[in-house]
């Protein structure tokens, strides 16, 4: 099949790569001149783990192709395919200009049946938009052609998204012609063989589905550092407590780890823009509004905690991050809880130093001009004369380090753990001082 993606940013590279690897002829479409002189190369503007090898594997088989040419897009696929970003309003909701205009430019060049399947996060509402852009522009070039609009939101993990492109658990189709569906069915049908895991529905129980599991998941994670701040006033354990609720099949062990919240390209903007839709038909949702709260305060907690140790004295002291991306295997350092975290230190007095395995060039690119911070080259390196050490992300990397190496290169043994990576009575063994999110404190 011939299929053109309009984006070629993280969604639209992964689904264009994974639909060329099956076999298809993907042309992926991106006014930036520059990325797709790189993509073309087969040099990739994101890291995200096995997708440079795919791409330059289906560049090489001529299955994947990449221009600027929005009238070649248009020209090439039956399946259009509009994978751009949403980024968030002032007030919250999602941005749809680069969506409609992706819509606008497809009318401007169609000239047969097409269908133009909506890829990006958007909110409810957003397919009745594409297709009265789609008509109306059709009806200013005086013609009457048919087309179909499609929702089909992606459910990608950033670090895990070929992963699950390739082996998904739903693929969610929001389509009102019977006739799209089946498209759609053997669109998908390389990803859907060994049982059935594509669910059709309208359109706006589409776009609403993509909105809910985001906001359900950001949800569970709000309500366990709820759970792990109030398990601190209490004398409680939130990791004995999160074994005990997990085993009820009801409740689960997915994203029920306390931490120093949530951060990234999804979950942040994704509840806004759910809070915002709501508002705009009237409906206070409360809950949502409450997960928001919770995350942005959560965000604090590890600050809060390096101030009480330091008993407000930040001025002229070095505190070394282990990670800046918002989770492992990804670069991605949107919202990341690291960022407020450095934020604060700085305006306290405090100088960083940081490591990260993926993140270190986007650091760069976010913060280079802060005299303040010093990105190190290896986890060590970034302990050396440092007054304590804030585990930020769950890099597996961190999760066994040489304790005594940790010792000696602080200038106190104290480590602020924001992901519950190390045991409270190990660290008391080790004659270390440490604050973990919710975790009872060793007593030795």
């Amino acid at each position: 099949m011939k299929i053109t993606i309009f984006g070629s940013g993280y969604v639209g590279l992964v689904t264009g790569t994974c639909l060329a690897e099956v076999g298809n002829d993907v042309l992926c479409v991106d006014i930036n001149e520059q990325k797709i002189a790189m993509l073309k190369q087969g040099k990739i503007p994101i890291y995200e783990p096995g997708l440079d090898s795919l791409v330059q594997k289906n560049i090489e088989g001529n299955r994947l192709n990449f221009t600027t040419d929005i009238a070649q897009g248009v020209a090439h696929g039956l399946f259009q395919f509009i994978a751009v970003g949403t980024p968030p309003d002032e007030d919250g909701s999602a941005d749809l200009q680069y969506v409609l205009t992706v819509a606008r430019s497809i009318a401007e060049h169609m000239d047969q049946y097409r269908i133009i399947i909506n890829k990006s996060t958007v909110p409810v509402g957003t397919a009745d938009k594409v297709k009265n852009t789609i008509r109306g522009t059709l009806e200013k070039r005086g013609l009457n052609l048919e087309f179909d609009v499609v929702s089909n939101p992606e459910f990608l993990k950033e670090g895990a998204a070929v992963e699950d492109f390739m082996k998904p658990d739903r693929i969610i189709i929001g389509a009102d012609n019977p006739r799209t569906i089946e498209l759609l069915r053997v669109l998908y049908a390389p990803f859907n063989r060994n049982r059935d895991r594509l669910i059709a529905m309208d359109i706006r129980s589409a776009e609403l589905t993509k909105y809910a599991a985001n906001a359900m998941l950001a949800t569970k994670i709000s309500f366990m550092n709820e759970l792990a701040n109030l398990a601190e006033k209490l004398g409680a354990d939130i990791e004995q407590t999160r074994r005990g609720i997990g085993a009820d099949p009801r409740i689960g062990y997915h994203f029920i780890y306390p931490g120093c919240g949530y951060g990234g390209s999804c979950f942040p903007k994704d509840v806004k823009a759910l809070e915002q839709t709501a508002r705009q038909v009237g409906y206070n949702a409360e809950l949502l509004s409450a997960v928001e709260t919770v995350n942005n305060r959560q965000k604090q907690i590890i600050f809060n905690k390096i101030q009480a140790h330091f008993k407000g004295q930040l001025a002229g002291r070095t505190i070394t991050l282990w990670g800046l991306a918002f989770k492992p295997n990804t670069d991605d350092m949107r919202e990341a809880p690291s960022r407020t975290l450095m934020e604060a230190l700085w305006k306290a007095g405090a100088r960083v130093q940081a490591y990260d395995p993926a993140a270190m060039e986007e650091a760069r690119r976010i913060y280079g001009d802060q005299t303040n911070l010093t990105l190190c080259e290896t986890p060590e390196a970034a302990l050396q004369g440092s007054d304590a050490l804030a585990v930020v992300t769950e890099w597996n990397v961190f999760r066994s380090p040489d304790f005594e190496v940790i010792k000696s290169s602080l200038k106190t043994p104290v480590i602020f753990d924001g992901r519950n990576l190390y045991d409270p009575i190990l660290m008391a063994n080790q004659g270390i001082i440490h604050y973990s999110i919710g975790r009872l404190p060793a007593v030795k």
